[in-house]
């Protein structure tokens, strides 16, 4: 199998390309276009966000000339322009989805009930789905994915992302036929459960980045909903409710991942986990019961066992997403997928005391944050999975700081494509996935 790098280079010399289509021009989506504009074998030729101006303004940034920009809402003149070499620009999500001449679709709203409908639509459509948006994905990734693999396309998370960086460790360990006993991220922020747009306005103007989305990270909530990602893809499962949150440097990774009864911090295997102290790396535990392997292990300096730790420093985000494109449509492969169906959820918790008859928000917000639960233990708890969470949601009851809302807590004023999807996922395979 040739390198991705080389097949991308020998699509180019044949006259053939990628042609990307990709929604949401926020900053995941204009990092990617640039990105793809230095690439051999791939361009992002349609482009959608509800502002035109942020497209324009991603292509603009990437090189491409604005009279190769032709800005449009008919698919008649999008496809024309893409057929004529230059790339379209749009505010039309549908158009990306259904153009003939779009060959794998990105989502990176980072909305969950947008990123539902652009999936969905997607896979009818009979188009490769790459997800930068987890929150869609570990809330009806399960239904996503088979409907995608019975009309023969790909559905997918992204390299880059935490979930697909973490993976890539997954893959490597497991098919060379290391035990794997657990796999994790760090955390960028101290936890902060009351975090909110307002307590991080500061910090986010500094950064210049959007108040809501830090706030999401440094609730925990961005985490949670990664490694559910996580153990969707691998079976494996939150050690406790919300994962530990160990502090520890990477040396210390491997004593801390030893069971509570051989002197670790731990009561499982096969488990996900966050570190406050290795971001914004990833990482995976390994161990072998071979004698040969433990001595060639520390032999290469890998440390005294029985784990191990597979470490790796930096994630890229959505500037490796043309790692996963070229993988769906080149080799018909996932980077990330929820193989092993909903093995955990990200549930939701008041994030203060709230009244009967408030409306939620959303990620990020005022009202709520998630936290990882085997699905199991959700399902127990009726648990509301946090991927349903927006503002025409209400609430039936009023509810106390840290409590966790469940389904019949709230009442949906109005339908949305996620519920109505998680809904098709829950009936069509029960517990089952």
């Amino acid at each position: 199998m040739l390198g991705i790098n080389r097949k991308l280079e020998e699509l180019e010399k044949a006259g053939t390309i990628i042609n990307v289509g990709l929604v949401g021009a926020g900053q995941m989506g204009r990092g990617m276009v640039s990105q793809i504009e230095n690439m051999a074998g791939m361009r992002v030729v349609l482009t959608a966000d509800i502002q035109l101006d942020n497209v324009v303004h991603a292509y603009v940034k990437a090189g491409v000339a604005d009279v190769d920009i032709v800005q449009t809402n008919s698919a008649e003149e999008a496809a024309e322009a893409i057929r004529s070499g230059k790339v379209a620009a749009t505010t039309d999500a549908r158009l990306v989805t259904s153009s003939t001449e779009v060959d794998v679709v990105v989502d990176a709203t980072g909305v969950p009930d947008i990123g539902a409908k652009i999936a969905w639509d997607a896979i009818l459509n009979k188009k490769h789905i790459v997800m930068l948006n987890v929150e869609a994905d570990v809330t009806i990734g399960p239904l996503l994915m088979k409907m995608a693999d019975a009309s023969g396309v790909v559905y997918t998370g992204t390299a880059g992302d935490e979930p697909g960086a973490i993976m890539e460790l997954y893959d490597f360990a497991d098919a060379l036929g290391f035990e794997v006993v657990a796999l994790g991220k760090g955390k960028n922020n101290p936890l902060n459960l009351a975090a909110n747009p307002d307590t991080a306005a500061e910090e986010a103007a500094r950064k210049g980045a959007s108040a809501k989305m830090l706030a999401s990270f440094q609730d925990g909530t961005k985490t949670m909903v990664e490694m559910t990602a996580v153990a969707n893809a691998t079976g494996f499962l939150p050690d406790t409710p919300g994962m530990h949150g160990f502090v520890s440097d990477v040396k210390g990774l491997p004593e801390i991942f030893k069971l509570k009864e051989d002197g670790g911090q731990v009561s499982n295997k096969k488990i996900v986990e966050y570190i406050n102290g290795v971001a914004p790396g990833v990482f995976a535990i390994i161990a072998s019961e071979k004698e040969e392997v433990n001595h060639e292990m520390q032999y290469l300096s890998m440390g005294a066992g029985p784990n191990y730790v597979l470490y790796r420093p930096y994630h890229l985000t959505s500037l490796e997403t043309p790692i996963s494109i070229a993988r769906a449509y080149i080799y018909n492969e996932a980077t990330i997928a929820p193989w092993k169906g909903l093995q955990a959820e990200t549930v939701t918790i008041a994030k203060t005391d709230l009244e009967e008859g408030q409306f939620l928000d959303s990620i990020g917000g005022f009202t709520v944050y998630g936290r990882i639960l085997s699905a199991a233990d959700a399902k127990e708890k009726d648990a509301l999975p946090l991927g349903l969470v927006d503002r025409h949601v209400q609430l039936k009851r009023s509810i106390q700081k840290g409590e966790i809302i469940s389904y019949s807590d709230v009442v949906q004023t109005k339908e949305s494509t996620i519920w109505r999807l998680r809904r098709m996922q829950d009936e069509t395979f029960g517990g089952n996935l």
